[in-house]
């Protein structure tokens, strides 16, 4: 690295701040669905590349937009009109010499893959449109692969942060998306869809979530069933909540519902997602890396989803950071909170960042000399690394939304 600074300053931790704000998108949210299939695609084609020509080629799959449907639902009934159009954007590899990669055929591939495992009531022939507009990539760009060095030259000058720990509102938003979202939830209420969205926002020791999930129409016969189901669906939501570290927990459901409006008054789906008809979505909108959009926190400009694993630092750097930060708070002792800041320099090798900068908040009195140490072992540790930490986001190891 050029650079390496440690700050430790007096603040409070997140936690303990008065107002705290945090998202998440669940699985069937137009945004979700933008990140997670884009990056779907990226790891197909780098297990390909490393396949048939032993490493990762240029890519980058970081460009997408889910255009939303149209459809016609009514209690009991519902059909598709006009289905989602997914469009795949960006640059990749086509060819090697003579030999030739059917990019479009993987992309294809992978959306129909995708939806299948992830959206049970989404047909991805029927309901899906898909548009794949990738091309080659620049000559400048492309060199930075044909150099075969072990580890790559950063791609862009860029910058990401990460921090630690995780925040008991950050966790509950995270886990009250992925409870809705279970098998287990979903076998006992088969009637909702999986467009998933919780907002929390804490006032001291109280937390408010505001939860969105829809219903399926086919099996909503009536708006007085509708109410039913949602109560009951009220009620597992309060019963985890119980189980959340929190002084009082409120939630609230559906908030846009009114009764007696009819089909017009309640949250219903044909396919469990709002991109059959209500709402576009697109790469870089969903979740950070670490799964939550936290407002307390600060946060890069960069989308992980799509990029090659190998010398986009707008991946790479994202998600290091984030590792490196939860592995400096859970070694040194006396850390409250750990920010990580890594910057990239275009053309220097990924493990040599222009500047690595870490801010610690101590629980109390830090000797800056013993931290700075530790510190820096940490992250010569995952410098020295870089090699195999690329070869795991190749392999899909370490999840971007």
């Amino acid at each position: 690295m050029d650079s390496f600074n440690l700050e430790l300053v007096k603040a409070t931790p997140t936690h303990l701040k008065e107002v705290e704000i945090v998202e998440r998108k669940g699985v069937g949210h137009p945004d979700y669905i933008c990140d997670a299939v884009m990056e779907t695609i990226s790891v197909s084609l780098s297990r390909l590349y490393i396949k048939e020509f032993g490493e990762v080629l240029h890519h980058n799959i970081d460009k997408g937009l889910l255009v939303a449907g149209e459809v016609e639902k009514d209690f009991g009934r519902g059909r598709v009109i006009t289905p989602m159009e997914l469009v795949i954007g960006d640059r990749a590899t086509f060819s090697v010499g003579r030999k030739k990669i059917d990019v479009e055929g993987i992309a294809k591939e992978c959306v129909e893959r995708w939806f299948k495992e992830n959206l049970k009531r989404v047909d991805p022939r029927k309901d899906v449109k898909v548009r794949v507009v990738l091309k080659p990539g620049s000559v400048e760009l492309q060199e930075i692969f044909r150099e075969k060095a072990r580890i790559k030259a950063a791609n862009d000058t860029s910058a990401a942060v990460g921090y630690a720990p995780l925040t008991p509102t950050e966790k509950a938003v995270y886990e009250c998306e992925r409870f809705l979202n279970s098998a287990a939830f979903k076998t006992n209420f088969p009637e909702t869809g999986e467009d998933v969205k919780v907002m929390g926002f804490r006032y001291r020791e109280e937390l408010n979530l505001t939860v969105a999930m829809p219903f399926i129409a086919a099996m909503i016969k009536s708006e007085k069933e509708y109410f039913a189901k949602k109560k009951e669906v009220l009620k597992a939501l309060n019963r985890f909540a119980q189980e959340l570290p929190f002084r009082r927990v409120n939630i609230d459901f559906n908030t846009l519902d009114k009764a007696g409006k009819g089909i017009n008054g309640v949250y219903l789906t044909v396919l469990g997602t709002s991109a059959e008809s209500a709402d576009s979505g697109q790469v870089g909108r969903g979740n950070r890396v670490n799964g939550v959009i936290s407002l307390n926190r600060p946060s890069g400009s960069e989308a992980a989803a799509g990029k090659n694993p190998v010398s986009h630092v707008g991946k790479i750097y994202n998600i290091l950071s984030h590792l490196m930060a939860k592995e400096i708070y859970e070694r040194v002792d006396g850390v409250a909170e750990v920010y990580v800041w890594l910057l990239s320099e275009i053309g220097l090798p990924i493990n040599r960042p222009k500047n690595i900068s870490v801010q610690i908040v101590p629980e109390d009195t830090l000797h800056h000399g013993r931290v700075r140490k530790e510190v820096l072992s940490i992250v010569q540790e995952f410098m020295a690394g870089m090699e195999h930490f690329t070869g795991e986001l190749a392999r899909g190891e370490h999840p971007v939304c």
